[in-house]
């Protein structure tokens, strides 16, 4: 099967937005994604046609069940979770991972343990902090090489413990694009007696994501960064779930996973990330049409999108390498790169990262700068008070040419 771009890009109106006469190069992907014209009308549809509240009588409230049912299907399928009844919808990962703590932390007694990675993001870090802050635990952290940009696991086996109840990792990291070995490191922790929650907002738009291969009791991704709206998602492991008191008002339903949503969903949210599935499905398929086999068009699409990126990561971080100054802050051996996403960092000797992010924002290159929410990963690589990095992020429907154009800037900017 072929990876068509130009049928890719005429999918995403935003594609051929101008300003002023000048393209938009969006290579600011890793913040969030452009979304295909189909999510929109999913969206519009689900606005137009069916918006109410569940529960009802009436044929509007119908709809919006079933599409509440299909956005289930569609993360289920999306994930692999066993039951489409393990799939908790919220505003977006942060929110459901504060929410959810609240719960875990009360199975936890005063001086038991969690680990946390110093590569992840503050959203699943933070929230952790504070919940061992509330219920006197004891946080022990998992450092990364910042040589390698991998975590070493032996390291992971230095601070598990008899105590360990917790632990926390990215799937792959939205600073140095780190794609970390999730599935040992679940094994580890289980082994412990742990059980582990993975953040897959940074790693689930670019490779396949199985909870039951991976092992973990809970996995949380964000639609916007799959070229959906913004929407949280969290898979939780039923026999987990059920152990948990959830945090909800009294005329919420007891059962899982509603028990676990705060508040009415967002029922066109779920119809756009229900349609964004659909649409990588698509990609793996030989028809416009949505597959019939949902699973296997995910599979094969994602993997095709996977392969392509590497593409545009690898001609990315060999002409940011031919740059004088220049410091790519992640995986660049070329016999490693199955281990990175196409998130780009890089520092410069002697220009701050927001002056280069505003430089090219003036030739409508859309990128970003600065800690990118990974405060610690910034802070283990000594360059959290410089300023951060810069951080591009090619994805499939961006081109060869966006990024010739990116470097060509960056060689005037530079110099």
């Amino acid at each position: 099967m072929t990876f068509d771009l130009d049928a890719i890009r005429s999918q995403f109106p935003a594609l051929s937005e101008t300003d002023e006469g000048i393209a938009r190069v969006y290579l600011d992907n890793p913040a969030g994604t452009q979304v295909p014209r189909s999510v929109v009308e999913r969206m519009s549809a689900c606005m137009l046609g069916a918006s109410a509240n569940l529960g009802g009588f009436f044929r509007t409230s119908g709809l919006a069940g079933e599409i509440v049912a299909d956005a289930q299907a569609a993360m289920a399928e999306f994930l692999n979770a066993p039951s489409h009844g393990e799939i908790v919808f919220g505003q977006n990962m942060t929110s459901l991972t504060f929410h959810v703590s609240r719960s875990i932390g009360r199975y936890f007694s005063p001086g038991d343990e969690i680990v946390l990675s110093r590569m992840d993001h503050d959203a699943n870090i933070q929230p952790w902090v504070l919940m061992a802050r509330d219920h006197d635990l004891v946080v022990r952290w998992l450092p990364f090489d910042t040589q390698t940009f991998e975590i070493d696991l032996s390291k992971l086996d230095d601070v598990l413990t008899d105590k360990t109840r917790l632990v926390c990792v990215g799937g792959a990291s939205n600073l140095t694009g780190t794609i970390n070995d999730v599935d040992n490191i679940c094994r580890k922790a289980s082994d412990a007696g742990a059980w582990t929650f993975v953040d897959a907002v940074q790693s689930a738009p670019h490779i396949t994501t199985d909870v039951q291969a991976i092992g973990c009791d809970f996995l949380v991704c964000s639609a916007y960064k799959f070229f959906g709206p913004h929407q949280g998602i969290l898979w939780g492991r039923r026999d987990v779930l059920e152990r948990l008191e959830p945090y909800k008002v009294r005329p919420a339903p007891d059962s899982i996973p509603w028990s676990f949503a705060p508040g009415t969903a967002s029922h066109e949210g779920l119809a756009g990330t229900a349609a964004a599935v659909d649409y990588l499905a698509r990609i793996g398929s030989a028809t416009t049409d949505s597959p019939a086999d949902r699973k296997a068009g995910l599979a094969t699409g994602i993997q095709l999108m996977f392969d392509y990126e590497q593409t545009l990561s690898t001609h990315l971080i060999s002409g940011l390498q031919a740059l004088s100054g220049v410091t790519v802050q992640g995986i660049t051996a070329a016999d490693r790169m199955n281990w990175r996403v196409p998130t780009v960092s890089f520092t410069h000797a002697s220009v701050s990262p927001d002056v280069i992010a505003k430089a090219l924002a003036g030739q409508n290159i859309f990128v970003w700068s600065g800690h990118n929410y990974a405060v610690e990963a910034a802070d283990a690589l000594g360059i959290l008070d410089s300023g951060g990095a810069v951080r591009v992020g090619p994805v499939h429907y961006n081109s060869i040419s966006e990024i010739d154009k990116l470097l060509v800037s960056l060689e005037t900017i530079l110099t």
